[in-house]
This record gives C-alpha cells, structure tokens and sequence, in this order.
C-alpha cells in the first residue's frame, strides 16, 4: 500500500513529517544497558493513499473506505486524518465520521436500523471529527490488513439536480505512520531467553505452531537491584480494533510467580511480547523469560471408514453411531502430532469458490458431521484470502428433532485464529485473543444460524460438542450427526425482496453491500420501521403512471392546430415517462417493458425534446427552419444524456439556447409590426401568464422541494405542470388554417386546396 496515493499537497506532508519526528523522539525506548537515549531498533515508516470525495451518508456504499497493510513487528501506528472542503458559501463546518477495524471492513450503522436475526455485529470504533485534523494512536497493532472507513452525517433525503446548485466538496485522507521494530528477539519454546531491563523494554516474539493447545509464559529468576522481585509490566499479543483482547500481567510481588496462561491461543503467527521495568529508570532488572507450548494431536476422521460404518449408524442418539476411536492411521500427517494426547477431531473440509466473493464449505464426500461428548469436532474454514472479508459468513447447523435424546445437547462455537476447546457446562466461547459466538442445538431447538458480516482476513473454525448438562455420565456413548451449511455470500438473503446487493469495489478490493428500497432499511433490508405497504406502493405507481395522461392535452392541441412533429413527441414522452415510473418503483408493483436502463434514456430524452420543440414552436419560425431545429436539438439532447444523464446543464443548455431564440423572435416582430408580440391581450392573460407560471412553478418543484419521502407526490404534479404549461403554451393555428386540417388529410383523398391571394379554389 504505500506509494499508492498521493497527499492533499506540500502542508499535509510537512505535518506529516513533523508528526514521525515527534512520534519518533517519543518511541519507546530500546533495550536497557545500551545508554543511548534513542533506540536504534525502531525504525519508522508513513503510508499515504489518493484522498476520496465524502459524502453525506444514505447507505454503506456512501462512506469512502481506506484499505491499509500494518507491516509486522509494529509497535506503534499513528494515524494521521484530514478533511479539506471548499471555500463556496455552503461549506458550512459538518461533522466527519471516521470507523477503524482490523481485518475487515467496519460494520457500521450509522442510521441506527436493526440487523436481521442471528446476525452477531461488534460495536464500530469511531471517531468523531469537528475539526480538519485529527490523530489516533494504537500501540502494538497486529500485523495485516487495517480498513478505515469515513463518511458525512445522514442525508436529508433531498433529491439534488446534479450541477444546478453548486455543493461543497469535503475531501478526507488518511495518513498511516508506523514505528516497528527491526531487531527482536525470538523466544524458542522451552528454552529461557535472559533478558536485562533498566529503562527500555524489551521486545520477543513466539512463535505459535499449529495445533498448539496452551501457551505459557513465565519470568524465572527475576532480580532486581539484587534483590528478589520481579517489578516488570508484561503486554501480550496485538491490539485490534474494534476489540481489544491484548494480555496483560503486572508482577510485582516477590514471592509470587509471573506466570501467564493462554488457552488456544492463534495458531501459525508470531505472538509479540513486550516487558517494562517498573522499577525505575536506574534501576537494573534481570530474568529470563521462558515460553511453554502444550500441544495436542488431532484427529483427522478417515473418510472411507466414515462412510462405510454410516449405513450401520442407529437412529437414537444415545446409542447412535459407534465411537471413533483414534489410531495411527488417522493421525494427520501436516501436523505437530508426534507427542501429547488427541484433543479434538477434525474434519477435512472443501473450500470450492462460486464467484466474487462468495464461497461454499462443506464436508470432504459429507453432509453431516459426526459430533460426540469425548473430544470436540472442528471443522476450519479457509478465510485468509484476502479477498473474502468483504462479504457476510452464513453458519448454519441443525440435527434431526427425532434421534436427539431430550437430556442432549450440541455446543458450537465459531471462532477466528484457533478452535475452542473448552468445553463445559457453562460455554464461554472465548479463546485467547478472540471473543467467539456460540450456538447451541437441542431437541426443543434443532436448528441454529449465525450470520457475521465482513468476517476478519483468518482461519475460522466450527467446533461442536455433545454436552448432558443435567447427567454428564449419560453423554459417554453418545454421538449426533449434525447437518451444516456454510457460505460465505456477498450479502445475506441476497439483501431480501426490499434490497439490491452491490458489489463495490476500492483499488483491487471488492466489498458488497445493500441498497435498500421502498423504505426498508437495514443493514440486510430486513428493517421495515419506515417501509411502505403494498397499498401504498401501488398508489405510488398510479400517481407516477397516469400523472402522464395530461398530456394527452397538448396531444390534441397539437393535432387540433396541425402541428404533428410536436404531438408526436408529446406521445413519445408520454409512454416512455408512463413505463419508465412503472418500472422505477421500489415494492412490488413493478412492470417493465423494456430494459430499466433504455425506459429511463427515453424519459430523460423525451422530457427535455419537449421542453425545447414546444419552446420553437412559440418562436413562430419557418418550417423548414423550425424542423431543422427539432433535428438538431434531438440529436443534441440523445449526445448530452449519454455523457451524463443527470446533469442539469445538459438539458437546460439547449433549453435556454431555444428560449433566445424565442425571445429573439418575439423582439424582431415587435420591432418589425411597432406594437407587442403576440398582439392580443387576451393570448397574454387566459394562455401565456398560465403557461409560464406552471412552467416555472414545475422548475422550482422540480429543482428545490424533491425529497425521497414526497417524490411520488412531487414529480407526479411536475408531470402534470410540465403538459399544462405545454398545453397553454403553444402558438395558435395560422390565421386561415381550418381546425383538424391534419387529421383530415389523412383520411380524405381529396385535397382542397386554397390561395388566399386570390380566392380561388381548384380541385385537384
């Protein structure tokens, strides 16, 4: 990740700098006994990525994520945050929001809707910013993939016209600056490492095999001053965000021993250990420190042997499938199993990946997993890609109702980094450094589901046990099949009937979130606090669809006065904005005729072809020249909406360039005749005046009072205003053109034809 930005100009990195001099000169120090005062070890590193425009937040993909790599051995990271905004007159001082999380992309909820059931969520970390500079310190960061996701406060839901009203821009980077250690010494298990502290900690790192079981460290022989005692502060593990499960031991009395237990702890990674003297800055503790590892064999279930003594298995759980007793054939031949005692089974399991960000785990040949009271069933799933953090992990797990004794239950839990295997009466579900979910199966509950969004980059496991919490004796020949499914999808339930599931995507990290719909919120759509009923989403559809048959009005009067290229684009408009709303709504009552995309290309375009042939034709040109125009014009208006369908300037542009010519028109024929134009008083007050007033209060509604929550009343009256003011607006026929002459033309063959010069008729 570094170098893969840039900053917010030559100040942001001169503060930049300043901060590592500062952070540097307050690093902490070396190891004692070097009498330097800065620490030679530490080095320091900054990571910088291209700044992103906020926005004001509606759903998860309005906030702007950050994606970040800690290097390992830090042992301190610095963020570094700024929002720079426009200097127009509506940059106004808005508060920032700023979300951290190791591993995964922040689960945030910012609207505070609820989540859908058996959906487990940990409070976001977040700060707060008032100001356009903000900081936040981690000491001891675990190594990897660090996210950072910001965004504005809540939208008021206004629907906004791209371009017409200028908008303050608030930009946000961060900026990550990193203190590690590049000489650490390596703590070998079993083997004590004399260590020497006077005012510098000392840094180790352990590191932690697979299938380790416990992990203890130990200071032996501590003396300080020469004198018994031990007055040191021991910090284990990294910090992670939003929780934090760092270990921590203070030793300070001489007698007692400093000893630290770390039942399952993650297993295939360096385990950062740091010691502080809390003796003083002059005075001289010595040790040694020693790491024990207590290792456990698992016991991979032979498939074949599985499978042949399924047929076999009894239908009642108590005296159900025979127990599988381990042997040297089943032992697994990747693992450190060559002392210790089986502790639990483990069951192969195939990853196989569907698509982005979706993948299916499921039992090597099985549906099913044997799962007995001796030894706890795990099952892990690969989720360390780097790439499957960005959806939701689906866990589900049942047993059948009627071969499960009522006195039985099956214990899970669901754990990153190393299984849980601990299990008892009172299931705490907890490893070392994670805080694990838990699941529980019973005949009076046969079914449980989980569901985790945006899952930690890692290893996770499934463990499952029989427990007999009333008669633990009774559960000694007991075994259950247990069903699970498990995936890993981009969003849950494909984000419900009310939701669009998105894939997004920052740099070459994609991450998928829902779009809600119909007022459903949530984090899955599955909040219907503000939802509309069925009724109400029809009546919606109604006002939007046939709203449109007023025009229907100017398509007469276009006929009626002999002005068919505008009828026609009337009827256009007309059935194009009549199935694009039809297909726009959000619920249930939904048709769609055509593609979503083309309906809403024919709106736009059949909208602003309106505005500007009925403008030309109030011009009064010359035929030939006046459809020259309304080709032009079309054309014009098909090349804007492609650029960019939703900006204002691409269809009041040509808009106003017909209104000149309007105007430009009507001066010449003042000039020209020496009196108004149009002549008459009353086109003015019973056509023009209404016209323009409808036109200009469509415009307003239009531009300043559309909100998400009024829209199907608002744009339903912009639809009815737009073919009124059409309506009144239209020039009258020619002085000496009979009403309907069109439409007669085209059903008599005969044609009457008139010179009113010299009052002659002829048929031809």
């Amino acid at each position: 990740m570094r170098g893969a930005g840039t900053g917010t100009g030559g100040a942001a990195v001169a503060v930049a700098m300043s901060l590592l001099l500062l952070l540097l000169s307050r690093s902490p120090p070396a190891a004692a006994g070097d009498g330097r005062k800065s620490d030679s070890r530490l080095v320091s590193e900054q990571f910088s990525q291209a700044p992103q425009k906020l926005a004001f937040y509606n759903w998860y993909g309005s906030a702007r994520l950050f994606h970040f790599r800690v290097p390992p051995d830090t042992v301190l990271l610095h963020w570094l945050l700024q929002v720079t905004r426009g200097s127009g007159p509506t940059c106004n001082n808005v508060e920032t929001t700023v979300y951290f999380r190791y591993g995964a992309p922040p689960v945030i909820n910012p609207l505070g809707t609820s989540f859908a059931n058996n959906t487990s969520v940990q409070p976001s970390f977040l700060l707060r910013m008032l100001q356009d500079n903000a900081s936040v310190n981690v000491s001891y960061p675990a190594p990897g993939d660090w996210f950072v996701a910001a965004h504005l406060p809540p939208s008021s839901h206004k629907i906004e016209v791209k371009d017409f009203i200028p908008t303050c821009a608030y930009i946000f980077q961060p900026d990550m600056l990193v203190v590690r250690v590049v000489e650490m010494s390596i703590l070998e298990p079993d083997v004590p490492l004399p260590l020497v502290l006077l005012s510098q900690p000392s840094y180790l790192k352990v590191f932690v095999p697979k299938h380790t079981q416990e992990l203890r460290l130990e200071l032996q022989g501590c003396v300080s001053n020469g004198s018994l005692g031990c007055p040191v502060h021991l910090t284990v593990g990294s910090a992670t965000l939003p929780g934090n499960f760092q270990k921590v031991l203070t030793c300070s009395h001489p007698t007692t021993a400093c000893r630290l237990l770390l039942p399952s702890p993650p297993w295939e990674r360096w385990l950062q250990v740091t010691v502080k003297s809390l003796a003083g800055p002059r005075v001289l503790v010595t040790f040694s420190a020693v790491a024990a590892l207590t290792a456990c064999r698992p016991w991979t279930v032979n498939l074949q042997r599985l499978l042949q003594s399924s047929p076999n298995q009894s239908s009642n759980a108590s005296t159900g499938p025979p127990p599988l007793s381990p042997n040297t054939q089943d032992l697994d031949q990747s693992g450190e199993a060559g002392s210790g005692t089986f502790c639990f089974r483990s069951f192969p399991i195939l990853r196989e990946d569907m698509d982005v960000v979706s993948v299916r785990f499921r039992p090597l040949d099985r549906a099913s997993v044997l799962v007995q009271s001796d030894m706890p069933s795990v099952m892990k799933l690969h989720l360390n890609t780097g790439m499957d953090s960005g959806g939701s992990l689906s866990i589900s797990v049942s047993v059948n109702q009627t071969v499960i004794a009522s006195n039985i239950s099956v214990v899970a839990c669901v754990t990153a980094g190393s299984p849980f295997l601990s299990f008892n009466t009172s299931l705490n579900c907890t490893t070392a450094f994670f805080q694990g979910y838990p699941l529980s199966l019973s005949a009076s509950s046969p079914t449980a589901n989980l569901s985790i969004p945006y899952p930690e980059t890692d290893n996770w496991y499934l463990s499952l046990q029989v427990l007999c919490p009333e008669r633990p004796e009774e559960c000694m020949q007991a075994s259950v099949l247990v069903e699970t499914t498990l995936y890993l999808v981009p969003c849950l339930n494909d984000c419900g009937p009310y939701g669009q599931c998105l894939l997004l995507r920052r740099h070459g990290y994609l991450y998928a979130g829902c779009s809600c719909r119909a007022g459903w919120r949530g984090w899955s759509c599955t909040d219907n606090s503000t939802a509309q009923t069925l009724a109400q989403q029809k009546v919606a559809t109604l006002l939007l669809t046939l709203s449109n048959l007023m025009f229907l009005a100017p398509i007469a009067i276009s006929v009626h006065r002999c002005l068919l290229v505008e009828a026609s684009v009337y009827a256009y408009t007309m059935f194009f904005s009549t199935f694009y709303h039809a297909c726009d709504q959000p619920g249930d009552a939904v048709l769609c005729i055509l593609n979503y995309d083309t309906l809403q290309y024919c709106d736009f375009l059949g909208s602003g072809v309106s505005i500007w042939v009925t403008v030309l034709c109030m011009a009064r040109l010359k035929a030939s020249l006046k459809y020259v125009l309304f080709i032009l014009g079309a054309l014009i208006f098909a090349m804007s909406l492609q650029l960019d369908r939703r900006a204002a300037w691409n269809t009041m542009g040509p808009c106003l360039f017909a209104i000149v010519v309007m105007v430009t028109m009507w001066v010449y024929r003042c000039g020209r005749r020496r009196h108004c134009y149009p002549p008459s008083w009353q086109r003015w007050v019973f056509y023009l005046l209404p016209g323009l007033s409808m036109a200009a209060l469509a415009l307003t509604i239009y531009v300043s009072m559309m909100t998400s929550e009024n829209y199907y009343y608002t744009h339903s009256i912009w639809h009815m205003l737009l073919a009124g003011s059409a309506a009144f607006l239209l020039p009258p026929r020619e002085q000496h053109a009979e009403p309907w002459a069109c439409a007669q033309k085209l059903t008599c063959h005969y044609e009457i034809c008139k010179n009113h010069r010299d009052e002659l008729y002829t048929v031809t």
